[in-house]
């Protein structure tokens, strides 16, 4: 047996004050799912101008009539999904979606996605995520998202100055950034990466899907990913559960470096699907076999069958409060449309070019 020393006395009265990830339990206030999915989000209705994509997001009226968006009578499935049927003219751009939830969730919310089949694909750019109507000032979630060919699902907050990850318990080793502020490495944020490979792309559909669990605490902000097999059996069923039952979330921000009573407002719930732009244009040449020009005339204005795979197919979102409370609020102007929004541009460059982590949990 070895001696103990001094060191390994520190290390074990570090560890033993290292704050362990806040547990809460949280009743069900909102599903979308079913024939009324569609019920309560709101249509962008506009052309890409907050990312520079290559796409017109389509009002609900023409997302039904061109089936982009759709709940399937067979599966009880949404569908939310990027024209693959039409030839795009030159200096035109391609059809897809954006929503967001009437209503927004406040601190004290978890969030739970069940996906079958998530976008990809060469020149798009889906996402799952939230924002508050001002940004950066009312803070930015990312759930999931990525671009062309990738295969793991990165996780980010976007705030102003002063929130940092830190002291996090989490899965995931690959941060590229602890800064999350919006002012700070091109509008990096904390970037983690999903270290499961089937978390995004074709293996995320090979796998059945998952579940994206969002949780915006007092705490702090936690994210956690279950393929399907590996979804908890509490997360399947009932209308409540508690946070302890989920084990390491994938994505950790403590409050420590970060307080959501400083950094977040109450959050609309968003989806959408953009081509090229901001994101998926300068990293093309990382993952598919074009080159940043040509992202637009050999994709968008390609074959509509490049579009394919480029849908969510959704069983269901859940939102939950903390029990004895209900966050949801609803803003009396009606629908907001942001005016300004920067995804992380920087990050996924400096990411996707380099393929190294600046920052690692150790």
């Amino acid at each position: 047996m070895k001696p103990i020393t001094h060191g390994a006395v520190l290390l074990g009265l570090a560890l033993s004050i290292i704050p362990i990830v806040s547990a809460e339990k949280y009743d069900m206030i909102r599903e979308y799912s079913g024939s009324t999915f569609f019920n309560g989000w709101d249509f962008y209705g506009a052309a890409d101008n907050l990312t520079n994509g290559d796409a017109n997001f389509v009002t609900a009226d023409q997302a039904a009539s061109s089936k982009l968006a759709f709940v399937d009578p067979a599966s009880n499935h949404a569908f939310v999904k990027v024209d693959n049927v039409t030839q795009v003219a030159p200096l035109q751009k391609r059809d897809t979606v954006r929503i967001q939830t009437s209503v927004r969730y406040g601190i004290g919310s978890v969030w739970i996605a069940d996906f079958l089949h998530v976008p990809y694909g060469c020149s798009v750019w889906p996402a799952w995520w939230s924002q508050a109507p001002i940004w950066p000032q009312g803070g930015e979630i990312d759930t999931f998202e990525g671009v062309n060919m990738i295969t793991n699902n990165r996780m980010s907050l976007h705030t102003t100055p002063g929130c940092t990850q830190m002291g996090q318990q989490q899965t995931s080793s690959q941060i590229l950034s602890p800064d999350c502020s919006a002012d700070d490495n091109n509008n990096m944020g904390c970037v983690n990466t999903d270290p499961n490979p089937a978390s995004y792309g074709a293996p995320f559909a090979q796998a059945g899907g998952g579940i994206f669990v969002t949780e915006l605490a007092a705490s702090g902000v936690s994210i956690w990913f279950f393929s399907r097999k590996d979804i908890p059996s509490v997360l399947s069923s009932g209308n409540s559960f508690d946070t302890s039952q989920l084990g390491l979330p994938t994505a950790n921000y403590p409050n420590t470096g970060c307080d959501p009573a400083k950094f977040f407002q109450p959050q609309h719930l968003i989806l959408d699907i953009t081509l090229c732009g901001d994101f998926a244009r300068p990293t093309i040449s990382d993952t598919c076999p074009s080159t940043p020009d040509q992202c637009y005339p050999q994709y968008v204005l390609g074959p509509p069958t490049n579009y394919d795979t480029a849908y969510f197919e959704i069983a269901s979102i859940r939102v939950f409060s903390k029990t004895g409370t209900n966050t949801t609020v609803t803003d009396s102007s009606g629908a907001y449309r942001p005016s300004i929004f920067v995804n992380g541009l920087g990050s996924w460059t400096m990411y996707l070019l380099t393929g190294m982590f600046i920052w690692a949990m150790m």
